[in-house]
């Protein structure tokens, strides 16, 4: 693999500019598309580092506007809760 497709997009998941490419080839045209494939924007930083970086590479990929290329769904992060949260004071 060239120089180029070593490059690392996303420093969370170390996922390099090749594996994005190869995703888009298999046939990845979102951000969320190569998130699926790759692991990309799914480290600590949610895609706040690289998502802009995915969505360029798939843009000009595929012929695309960047604004045009949808980004990434953006979730929050998932952690128990303790039930007595949901409820009144006499439930804790």
């Amino acid at each position: 693999m060239s120089e180029k497709g070593e490059l690392i997009i996303c420093r969370c998941q170390e996922v390099t500019q090749g594996e994005i490419l190869e995703a888009i080839a298999d046939g990845a045209t979102s951000v969320d598309g190569v998130k699926r494939r790759t692991r990309a924007c799914m480290g600590l930083c949610q895609g706040k580092t690289c998502g802009r970086l995915v969505q360029n590479i798939v843009a000009r990929e595929t012929g695309q506007a960047p604004a045009d290329v949808l980004p990434q769904k953006s979730r929050m992060p998932a952690r128990p809760v303790k039930l007595g949260a949901f409820g009144g004071s006499e439930d804790v």
